[in-house]
C-alpha cells in the first residue's frame, strides 16, 4: 500500500485548492506499465471518495496524453527577454537563487532530466529566492513561484488551457509530498480554479492576490482502508 496527495480545484472563494491524502495499491517497478497500474488503482481509489471527482494525472507516465502534454517536462514556458520557448522545468531550475551560486542560466539549455540533476543545485548552499527576467521571487509561499510560471505557460497553450478544464483533481504519481514542495498537479488544479471563477488572468499579474489562493490550514488525509 501507499498513499499520494489529489489536489483538488476549489471554484468558491478563499484557497484555490484543496488537498487530500488517498490510501492505494501500488505496483513496484520503474516501467511506464507499472506506473500506470498504480495510477489505476489511485483514481480508482479517488473516485471512491467523490464519484463526481474528474481526476487526471499530470506527469509523463500519465494513461492520458493531455496528461503528459501538461507535464513540467513537456509544457513549454515563453521566455519574453530571449523570445525561445524553453521546458517549464528548465526555467524552473535555472531559476534558483542560492547562498554561493546561481541563478545557473546555462540550464536552460539542457535535457530537462539533466537540469534537474545538476549537481550545483544541491552543492551551492541553501536556496534564497527565485530570479526570472529582472523580478525576484521569495520562498514563500512555498509553491508561488513554480504556480506562476506553471500558469503562465499552460494560459499560452489555448488547446490544452481548455483541455484542462474538463477536469477538478490532478494527481503526480511521482510527489512525495513528504520530500518535495512544488508539483504540477498543484498547479494544475489552481489554474482550474482561478480559470472558473474568471480571475486567471487578474491573479497572475499580481503577487498579493495570487498570495491569496493559498490554504492555510492542513490538508485532509483520507484513507480508504480504515
Amino acid at each position: 500500500m501507499a498513499h499520494r496527495v489529489c489536489f483538488l480545484a476549489q471554484l468558491n472563494n478563499g484557497p484555490a485548492y484543496r488537498e487530500i491524502e488517498v490510501d492505494f495499491q501500488y505496483f513496484s517497478g520503474f516501467s511506464v506499465s507499472q506506473k500506470q497500474k498504480s495510477i489505476k488503482s489511485l483514481h480508482e481509489n479517488i473516485r471512491l471518495v467523490n464519484k463526481d471527482i474528474r481526476v487526471l494525472e499530470v506527469s509523463t507516465k500519465s494513461p492520458d496524453p493531455i496528461g503528459v502534454e501538461l507535464s513540467a517536462f513537456n509544457l513549454c514556458f515563453h521566455d519574453k527577454n530571449s523570445g525561445k520557448e524553453y521546458s517549464l522545468e528548465n526555467v524552473f531550475q535555472s531559476s534558483k537563487v542560492f547562498e554561493h551560486g546561481g541563478p545557473y542560466r546555462d540550464l536552460l539549455e539542457v535535457h530537462p532530466r539533466d537540469a534537474k540533476r545538476d549537481e550545483r543545485l544541491k552543492s551551492s548552499g541553501e536556496l534564497i529566492c527565485f530570479s526570472l527576467n529582472g523580478e525576484d521571487w521569495e520562498l514563500e509561499p512555498k509553491s508561488m513561484f513554480y504556480d506562476w510560471i506553471y500558469m503562465h505557460a499552460l494560459l499560452r497553450d489555448s488547446k490544452l488551457a481548455n483541455a484542462i478544464l474538463e477536469y477538478n483533481a490532478f494527481t503526480d504519481i511521482e510527489f512525495n509530498h513528504n520530500k518535495s514542495i512544488n508539483c504540477q498537479a498543484r498547479s494544475a488544479a489552481i489554474f482550474v480554479s482561478l480559470s472558473q471563477r474568471g480571475i486567471l488572468e487578474k491573479t497572475l499579474k499580481n503577487k498579493e492576490e495570487l498570495r491569496k489562493i493559498y490554504p492555510s490550514a492542513k490538508r485532509g488525509q483520507i484513507s480508504i482502508f480504515e
